[in-house]
């Protein structure tokens, strides 16, 4: 029998030690491991897999976009008051910037563009949340950049000049508190608009007509879907979605008559409201001081650019809608009050003075004198002080301001501009508590009486006072867009006494005859009807009151109604404002 070397036999005993453990734990490793493949290939595929499909489509497919066309904008006669204009812009593709190559990009384009690279970096970053679509670092090329840009081609992969339609007024200032203007939307804006499809680079309507109606300027935007290959070069189009233009709007505007309403106002600052006072359609608004919405059309606005908008006048400020005190163009609203409290007939009479003391204050006359025994229409004729501050007296402040309320006063008119439109102030006894910590009084009713103390309106809410007697004794809404609705759709009646109506007409039309008013008492409008009013104001300490005239034409069927407001002009309504309405009824007429 063989016998086995002893090492032989140690040997094999070593290698049986333990080999049943090896086994298992060699298992259990295999199956963890396997495990964790399998649920991280789970997680990879199925819950992030939509996440991980997207980011590939992404860098397979990119989105140029086709920016809609903005909608013009038409006066009542087809005049063309804004348009579109196709300058060339710069756009590239976000992710080009986080590439190698962008240190050679980044440099020259911001040599060739005049803009500090970081500026256009902060634009791709802010695009992040849409990487595949071509994003606009800069608008309005000249030919040099666009020749610069051309020949360092081969250096600036991703980069490339397209057309875009960009927002043109022609007019100009012109109608710039009308029409307003349109600006590259901020990130900020961005934020609250992400819900209703705006992007980075959209323009949005930032006042006037242009943010009343956004939603019908701005059209739908379109573009295609192109596959691109490893390096970005384009394989084939995936698909196309045309853009859809905005809707093209007709304003009630006259293009002639704001014309004539700018150069009637001149480089004094107010504005100048003509309207249709049958139904509130707006023929003419301007505002002085006025800007050039055409600068907003640039992608960066030049020191020179701001200095136009943000001097110490305000240009932005649309004066037709901000208020300041009536002065005595709200007597009309006194002479209704008078007559429809029942306190007062249409025949009345009252002596006027020099001044009256009431409530153991002076209240004067404005020429310091009285007119002696006057009625109702002698007294809007004249604009006497103290008769009305006789029938604010005995009508009492409620009644007074309730028929403030009820002319439209403290409350916006309905108009379309509501975020820019001042409501005015009706004070009342809650106002006066609340801002003085005193209770209302006999003065503050005097002062009401004759449209100062802290009564405010704006020249469009003055517009619609004036067309109440004009019209037959209705409230219109003021509006700008132009439709075939009838008269009655856009206005409401006062429910005035017949008796009021007339009383006020004849007064209104006594002021042009032989009154205040007389600078429109000429032949070459039909014979006018109006009111006029100055109002105390004063400036750095020094007393530069504002001039009020408003009138409509013919007295006995008008068909159009002007208010002008020149603010710290340092005269009369009669004297200041009464020429400026003349010259645009004029223009009216004239074409007539």
């Amino acid at each position: 029998m063989a016998i086995l070397p002893p090492l032989l036999s140690s040997q094999k005993n070593t290698r049986t030690v333990g080999r049943g453990v090896q086994s298992t734990f060699v298992i259990l490793f295999t199956l963890l491991m396997l495990s964790g493949i399998g649920t991280r290939l789970v997680y990879l595929q199925i819950i992030e897999g939509e996440n991980h499909r997207r980011r590939a489509e992404s860098n397979r497919i990119r989105t140029i976009p086709k920016q809609p066309e903005r909608g013009n904008i038409f006066d009542r006669n087809g005049k063309l008051l804004a348009s579109t204009r196709y300058p060339r812009s710069v756009y590239l593709w976000p992710m080009a910037h986080t590439k190698p190559s962008w240190s050679v990009v980044g440099p020259r384009l911001a040599k060739i563009l005049d803009t500090p690279q970081e500026d256009i970096e902060k634009i791709l970053e802010q695009s992040a949340v849409n990487p595949s679509s071509l994003i606009r670092i800069a608008r309005n090329l000249n030919e040099a950049q666009i020749t610069a840009l051309k020949e360092y081609e081969n250096e600036l992969p991703g980069v490339e000049i397209n057309t875009e339609a960009v927002r043109y007024y022609p007019q100009g200032k012109e109608l710039a508190h009308i029409l307003g203007y349109t600006r590259e939307i901020t990130a900020e804006q961005l934020e609250k608009k992400k819900a209703e499809r705006y992007r980075l680079g959209d323009v949005t309507g930032q006042m006037g007509v242009e943010k009343a109606y956004e939603k019908l300027l701005r059209g739908e935007w379109g573009g295609q879907q192109i596959e691109v290959d490893g390096s970005g070069r384009p394989l084939r189009v995936i698909g196309t979605k045309q853009a859809k233009a905005g809707n093209d709007l007709h304003l009630t505007i006259d293009l002639d008559m704001q014309m004539a309403a700018e150069k009637a106002l001149g480089n004094r600052n107010g504005a100048i409201v003509a309207i249709d006072p049958k139904n509130g359609a707006i023929l003419a608004m301007v505002s002085h001081p006025t800007f050039d919405p055409n600068i907003f059309s640039k992608q960066k606005l030049s020191q020179k650019d701001w200095e136009t908008v943000q001097g110490s006048e305000h240009p932005l400020v649309n004066r037709a809608i901000s208020a300041f005190p009536p002065a005595s163009t709200f007597k009309i609203v006194t002479t209704t009050a008078g007559l429809e409290s029942g306190k007062f007939s249409p025949d009345t009479v009252l002596e006027t003075y020099g001044s009256l003391t009431i409530g153991g204050t002076r209240f004067g006359e404005w020429n310091h004198a009285g007119f002696g025994p006057l009625g109702f229409v002698g007294a809007l004729q004249w604009s006497s002080d103290t008769f009305f501050y006789q029938i604010g007296k005995r009508v009492g402040g409620p009644t007074l301001i309730e028929w403030t309320r009820k002319y439209g006063f403290g409350r916006k008119t309905g108009f379309e501009f509501t975020t820019e439109e001042s409501k005015g102030l009706v004070p009342d006894e809650k106002w006066k508590q609340k801002a003085w910590k005193i209770p209302w009084s006999v003065g503050d009713t005097i002062n009401m009486s004759i449209g100062q103390g802290a009564l405010q309106a704006t020249p469009l809410q003055i517009a619609v006072m004036f067309a109440v007697p004009a019209n037959g004794g209705y409230k219109v809404q003021p509006h700008l867009l132009k439709d075939n609705e009838e008269a009655r759709s856009w206005r409401e009646s006062l429910n005035l006494k017949p008796t009021t109506v007339k009383t006020l007409r004849e007064g209104l039309r006594k002021v042009v005859h032989e009154g205040t008013g007389k600078a429109l008492n000429v032949p070459t409008i039909p014979p006018a009807a109006g009111k006029s009013g100055t109002a105390e104001a004063w400036r750095k300490g020094v007393k530069e009151n504002h001039a009020w005239f408003g009138a409509y034409a013919p007295a006995d069927k008008p068909e159009i109604l002007v208010v002008a407001f020149a603010e710290h002009s340092g005269g009369g309504g009669g004297s200041v404002a009464a020429p400026m309405v003349l010259q645009v009824m004029e223009k009216h007429f004239a074409r007539k």
